[in-house]
C-alpha cells in the first residue's frame, strides 16, 4: 500500500511517518508541502492521498483557514483526475456548538463561525466530487513531535514555570496523535482488501474531560515522573477558564461507526498519556544526564 503524506512536518504526519517505519505492508511517500500537482500525483502514483487536519481552526485568522481550503481542494481536483482517493482530517471544533449527547458521524456540522462554515463547505465538496474518500474528524491531538504538538507546548510551558488557562466548561475528547495514525492505515488497508466503506468517520479518545481537568491530570502525572528522577522542579499552575456561562461546551464525538465497520477500538488517553510522558521525560531528563 502506497501512501502519499502531504504537510509531513504536522504532529500528525510525524505520527504516520512513525507507524509506517514499523510496518512493511506500508510506503509513505513524503512531502512536506500541503501541495500536489497532477503530474507529480501521476509521478508518484500513490493508492491514497493523507491531508492532516488544520488544529484549533476556531482560533487561528480566517485567511490561515482560507489558505487551507484551498490546498486541500486544490489536492482533492488533483485526485478526481488521477482517480486517487483522499483522506482529509478536520477537528472537531467544526462542531461549534457541541451537544449534550456523544455526536454520531452522521451528523453533518452546522458551525456558527464563518471561518468554520468554509471548512464545511470544502468537506460538502469532496463529498459530491470524489466518490472514494475518508473525511475523519478528530478530537485535539496528542504529541510530544511535530507542528502543533499541543502536549509537548503544554509540558514545556508548565517545567518552565508558566501558568497556564484552560476552560473548565469545554468537555472534548484527547486524541493521541499515533492511535489515529494506526488507525487511519488500517481503514486504508481493509478498504483496498474489499471493505468499501467511503465516508465520514469519528475518531477521538474515549473519556470526555474538560480541558481544565485534563491539563490537572497532565501536571499531576508529570510531578509523579519527576518525582520518580529525584527532580526538583517548580510546576507552573493551572487556572480555570469559563467561557459558556450557560451551560458547559460539551464536543464529544461517538466513534461507534469506525467500530463497526473497521473495528477500531480506542484507549483511554490516561494510557497513552502515561507513555508520552515517560517518553517525554526520558528525552528531556535522562538524556541530558548521559551516562
Amino acid at each position: 500500500m502506497k501512501l502519499l503524506l502531504l504537510d509531513a512536518d504536522h504532529c500528525l504526519g510525524r505520527a504516520l511517518i512513525n507507524e509506517s517505519d514499523s510496518r512493511s505492508d506500508v510506503e509513505l511517500i513524503i512531502e512536506r508541502s500541503r501541495q500536489c500537482p497532477l503530474p507529480q500525483l501521476k509521478a508518484w502514483a500513490p493508492d491514497a492521498v493523507i491531508f492532516p487536519p488544520l488544529l484549533c481552526p476556531a482560533g487561528v485568522d480566517y485567511a490561515e483557514i482560507i489558505e487551507h481550503v484551498e490546498q486541500v481542494e486544490a489536492v482533492m481536483t488533483a485526485c478526481r483526475e488521477h482517480g486517487v482517493p483522499l483522506v482529509w482530517f478536520v477537528s472537531d471544533q467544526i462542531f461549534d456548538a457541541g451537544s449534550d449527547m456523544p455526536i454520531e458521524e452522521s451528523v453533518l456540522p452546522s458551525p456558527r463561525d464563518e471561518g468554520l462554515q468554509r471548512l464545511l463547505e470544502t468537506g460538502n465538496r469532496i463529498r459530491s466530487g470524489l466518490a472514494e474518500h475518508f473525511i475523519v474528524r478528530t478530537g485535539p491531538l496528542m504529541a510530544l513531535e511535530g507542528r502543533n504538538a499541543w502536549l509537548a507546548r503544554m509540558l514545556d510551558e508548565l517545567v518552565d514555570g508558566k501558568c497556564q488557562r484552560a476552560a473548565e466548561d469545554e468537555i472534548v475528547c484527547p486524541t493521541p496523535a499515533q492511535a489515529v495514525a494506526r488507525a487511519v492505515i488500517g481503514m486504508l488497508s481493509q478498504q483496498f482488501s474489499g471493505a468499501n466503506a467511503w465516508g465520514a468517520y469519528h475518531l477521538a479518545g474515549v473519556e470526555p474531560v474538560s480541558l481544565y481537568t485534563f491539563h490537572g491530570v497532565v501536571r499531576h502525572q508529570l510531578e509523579i515522573q519527576l518525582a520518580r528522577r529525584n527532580i526538583d522542579l517548580t510546576l507552573g499552575e493551572i487556572t480555570p477558564l469559563h467561557h459558556h456561562h450557560d451551560q458547559p461546551l460539551r464536543r464529544v464525538l461517538n466513534c461507534r461507526q469506525m467500530l463497526e465497520t473497521f473495528g477500531v477500538h480506542q484507549k483511554p488517553w490516561r494510557l497513552a498519556l502515561d507513555a508520552m510522558l515517560e517518553q517525554w521525560c526520558q528525552a528531556r531528563f535522562d538524556e541530558e544526564k548521559g551516562p
